[in-house]
């Protein structure tokens, strides 16, 4: 049976959660959707959000990091494994402001560096 090394597991379930935070953002950023949480119809919002494709892979993408993230933590200990999800704040932010159009301020863009070397610290030991 192949057995994929754990880093890479990791990284490739932390990504799946990002994209699966991205294309919700998009999928909920529509008129017709914003309009209905402006409007207080909070039900009605999450009944046609969740009517959505779109937000059904931004789910399903969620469920198969999870899936993933369950045998990472079945090989690597919780200190080494969950430090790793930090790298989804970096790669978020960065594809927010490219794909969703999202501004990085310069403190913003301090803290995600500064997490991004925590992450490398952690993935050395």
């Amino acid at each position: 049976m192949f057995r994929v090394p754990v880093l890479p597991l990791a990284l490739l379930c932390v990504l799946m959660t990002a994209a699966g935070q991205l294309v919700l953002k998009r999928a909920v950023s529509v008129p017709e959707l914003t309009q209905l949480l402006h409007a207080g119809e909070g039900a009605a919002f999450l009944g046609r959000a969740l009517a959505s494709p779109a937000v059904l892979v931004g789910l399903g993408l969620y469920a198969v990091a999870t899936l993933g993230w369950l045998i990472v933590l079945g090989r690597a200990d919780v200190s080494y494994a969950f430090p790793l999800v930090s790298i989804g704040f970096v790669v978020t932010a960065l594809f927010a402001s490219i794909w969703l159009g999202e501004s990085i301020s310069a403190a913003r863009a301090t803290g995600i560096a500064l997490i991004a070397v925590g992450v490398v610290l952690v993935a050395r030991t």
